[in-house]
């Protein structure tokens, strides 16, 4: 790869860096300038999960430090979502992605058309829907499978679940969400690591661009709230079904 190209992969993974702390979808944008830049599909997904985990880190440490959210309320979450990812990055060598693939363009539409229905979701904290250790029993495995497995839209998935279920404004549904998403990048890295499926150079270059792009965004995230949130994960969701749509059903 020609050096020229490192200062592209930086700026493009700040972008992503920035837009994911705020509202997901983040791999919008750096897995096609991955492949862009001639890389095999399996190692720019490799290479994604290296500058992504930089990126959710970034993002996940700011809003700990913030008080937005705090690690001790999230292990559960944690385990589960890592046992979830872990099972997803196996099945995917076994199981075909296709009706996947195909279903979930559909299921993120329906999320952006829900939130644009309902203004008030996640203005601020409500009651409860389910207990948190069954919540995180129920999402951590199939949501972080689901982001072992496949991938798109995984914090989109998150954000809705959390405010729906556990009754968390979405402010704190985005913080929470950095956390699980850095559980599952970091596991699928491992598994990319031990099959080498990696590109060490670009990863950290991308990652040192993810890991200031989300400390801005998520310094916008908590000074700006859900006014600011809410566009920019409708957005993000609609931009994310367009993608799929256009992959899957060209």
């Amino acid at each position: 790869m020609s050096i020229t190209l490192l200062p592209l992969l930086f700026a493009a993974a700040f972008v992503a860096g920035l837009v994911d702390s705020i509202a997901g979808g983040g791999g919008l944008i750096t897995v096609p300038v991955l492949m862009g830049i001639g890389l095999p599909p399996q190692v720019a997904l490799g290479t994604n999960k290296l500058q992504a985990s930089f990126g959710s880190g970034s993002a996940m440490l700011h809003f700990v430090r913030a008080g937005t959210i705090k690690i001790g309320d999230c292990w559960p979450g944690i385990l589960w979502t890592a046992a979830g990812a872990t099972l997803g990055v196996w099945a995917v060598q076994l199981i075909d992605a296709t009706l996947l693939k195909q279903l979930i363009p559909w299921l993120l539409a329906a999320i952006a058309i829900y939130t644009l229905l309902s203004p008030r979701l996640g203005a601020e904290d409500s009651h409860a829907r389910l207990n948190p250790w069954l919540f995180y029993l129920l999402f951590g495995l199939s949501i972080g499978f689901y982001d072992g497995f496949f991938g798109p839209g995984t914090g989109s998935f998150w954000t809705m679940a959390l405010m729906l279920l556990l009754g968390c404004s979405m402010l704190r549904a985005t913080a929470t969400t950095k956390v699980m998403n850095f559980t599952s990048n970091f596991v699928a890295l491992i598994f990319f690591l031990a099959v080498g499926q990696v590109k060490f150079t670009e990863g950290i270059v991308m990652g040192v661009g993810q890991f200031l792009g989300a400390r801005v965004g998520s310094k916008l995230v908590i000074t700006r709230g859900t006014a600011f949130i809410r566009p920019v994960f409708i957005t993000m969701v609609l931009a994310l079904v367009a993608r799929l749509i256009y992959l899957n059903f060209r």
